[in-house]
């Protein structure tokens, strides 16, 4: 197993519409190619920073790269995650709400039979 933290610090006023975005477009997507949610938090508004993350479960890193080819390669998703950018005034005016998006992979530091 694998798993995939994805992280956003975001200005506090687009966290209600992220999270809706997430939950009626991105989760269902990712759950649809095989994707397994782990959980996805946030963070209390400090200084003007939400950090909004979520950890993502997979077989394998093949099994993530075939599972973000798919949900890249599926027409309708891509087409309503753009018509979210375009309801919250496209890309370029999110760049200024989304002050940092990254990813990383964890490996676990305690044996399988004690998680």
């Amino acid at each position: 197993m694998i798993y995939r933290r994805k992280m956003y610090h975001v200005d506090p006023s687009i966290v209600k519409d992220f999270n809706e975005h997430f939950n009626k477009t991105l989760l269902p997507t990712q759950l649809k190619y095989g994707a397994r949610l782990v959980g996805r938090w946030m963070t209390e508004d400090k200084d003007g920073v939400i950090e909004i993350f979520a950890i993502w479960e997979y077989s394998s890193f093949e099994d993530y790269e075939q599972i973000e080819s798919k949900v890249k390669g599926d027409d309708q998703h891509v087409k309503r995650v753009q018509q979210w950018f375009e309801k919250m005034g496209r890309k370029y005016n999110l760049k200024e709400l989304f002050y940092k998006i990254d990813q990383d992979f964890l490996k676990t530091t305690v044996p399988v039979d004690k998680s």
